[in-house]
């Protein structure tokens, strides 16, 4: 534990990123100078910055508030700066609670530009937690606010979804505000293959077509060498996915896929389910499949379905997770053996890749007998038994001097950093890395 240290938590807010688009300024930047001159001002040594570069409501959407969160509850930082106390949490009660609690029993302060939180002052802590319980009724209002503008745009035909589907890039609309889509003709032709593919089929020699399937769509292409966006070969899914996307015959449609939150032994966790009811509109872009064939191959598509098994509750390997494939990086995945034997194997999933499958039940003995030969080579070396000396008086006191020049040598040296950022000489970086070496050797002396 470092008494000593204190940390900096930096986060933008919904109106900090539309503020920006505007030209107001870089705002983690503009915060960090405005933070560390407080510091500077306080005397307070900076160990550690928590930048948060995504924009979550809750803390398991914020990593660096999870990272933060740890080292409070251990004891690490006697405070930690923040603009407002609205950027620590503007989640549900619960988050709310967690983040007071952690401050609390971590006896950390919470310091602003403003004012200097103590989480044990009775006054302090109502005043907090009021200035959270006000933070969540502004997010909620500025979260209306954007989803009545969301769905006006939407009802205009523009496209308010993140990233453009293959074949399309996404524009500004002319004359006006918000997005639109334009087709890419090199990758809608590819969707017009696609389509053409699994409704009328494959050209044969004999003049006839035979219609593909979905796996061997995704071989065709790979052997055509056309690359999909993201991945070196195509996925039966991301096929299925351009067969059944909307957005191909000129609509636009929201939340396909809806984030439904489930209360699960205790734990709130957010699932993301394919609606097939989700609104689609006419949109302002350009068709690259018509209606006709979009419909044929919706009803091939329903046709050929099957439904799944039953899944199992239980975890069927135990090595899931754990074990990649040697020869192209991807984890491999349990799949049964089609022999008389009836064992399951480990697979690579990637259809490209020349490795070959292996039983599980000769994987685990191959790591049981690793893990027993590493046992038996570790070894715990303890420390012998260490007989204290006594110091006479003088060599203690000249020891306490010492300690003393060497104090006030550190913490002219923590103060010069400040200058040294300020000036550019140092990065962010260097002057974190200069303040936890000099922090630690101030601790360690004081101790």
């Amino acid at each position: 534990m470092n008494t000593e240290a204190y940390a900096i938590y930096l986060r933008k807010s919904r109106t900090d990123m539309e503020a920006e688009k505007y030209g107001d300024g870089e705002t983690l930047a503009r915060h960090r100078k405005i933070l560390l001159e407080l510091a500077r001002h306080r005397n307070l040594p900076i160990t550690r910055i928590y930048e948060e570069v995504v924009s979550g409501e809750t803390i398991d959407a914020r990593p660096q508030m999870q990272g933060l969160l740890r080292d409070v509850e251990s004891g690490k930082f006697r405070g930690v700066l923040v603009m407002e106390v609205e950027r620590l949490a503007r989640g549900n009660t619960k988050d709310q609670g967690i983040v007071a609690d952690s401050f609390k029993y971590g006896n950390t302060l919470i310091i602003t530009p403003a004012k200097t939180y103590d989480p044990h002052d009775e006054f302090d802590e109502e005043y907090f937690e009021f200035g959270l319980f006000m933070s969540r009724r502004e997010y909620k209002t500025i979260n209306r606010r954007l989803q009545r503008g969301r769905m006006a745009s939407l009802s205009e035909g523009k496209y308010i979804a993140g990233t453009a589907p293959f074949g399309y890039r996404k524009v500004h609309v002319s004359n006006g505000k918000g997005y639109t889509l334009e087709i890419v003709p090199e990758e809608a032709s590819v969707i017009q293959l696609i389509y053409d593919l699994y409704t009328h089929g494959d050209p044969q020699p004999d003049g006839s077509r035979k219609k593909l399937g979905l796996l061997l769509i995704c071989k065709k292409l790979d052997a055509m060498h056309i690359h999909p966006p993201r991945n070196d070969s195509w996925s039966v899914a991301s096929v299925r996915d351009i067969l059944s996307n909307p957005t191909y015959t000129g609509k636009v449609r929201w939340q396909w896929r809806k984030c439904q939150k489930i209360v699960k032994d205790g734990t709130v966790t957010v699932q993301r389910r394919k609606d097939p009811d989700c609104t689609v509109l006419d949109g302002l872009h350009e068709a690259i499949i018509s209606d006709e064939i979009f419909k044929q191959a919706r009803e091939i598509m329903a046709s050929r379905y099957r439904a799944p098994a039953a899944a199992s509750t239980g975890l069927k390997n135990p090595l899931s997770g754990m074990v990649y494939c040697g020869m192209c990086g991807k984890m491999m995945t349990r799949a049964y053996s089609n022999t008389r034997a009836g064992y399951y194997t480990l697979k690579c999933p990637n259809r490209n890749c020349k490795n070959i499958s292996a039983p599980i039940y000769l994987i685990e003995m191959e790591l049981l007998d690793s893990l027993r030969e590493w046992l038996r080579e570790y070894e715990l070396s303890w420390e012998s038994d260490r007989k204290l000396s006594t110091l006479a008086s003088d060599s203690i006191c000249a020891s306490i001097e010492q300690n003393r020049s060497e104090l006030s040598s550190l913490r002219q040296q923590l103060e010069n950093t400040f200058d040294l950022l300020e000036k550019g000489i140092y990065s962010t970086d260097v002057f974190i890395q200069r303040n936890q070496v000099l922090t630690g050797k101030i601790s360690g002396l004081s101790a």
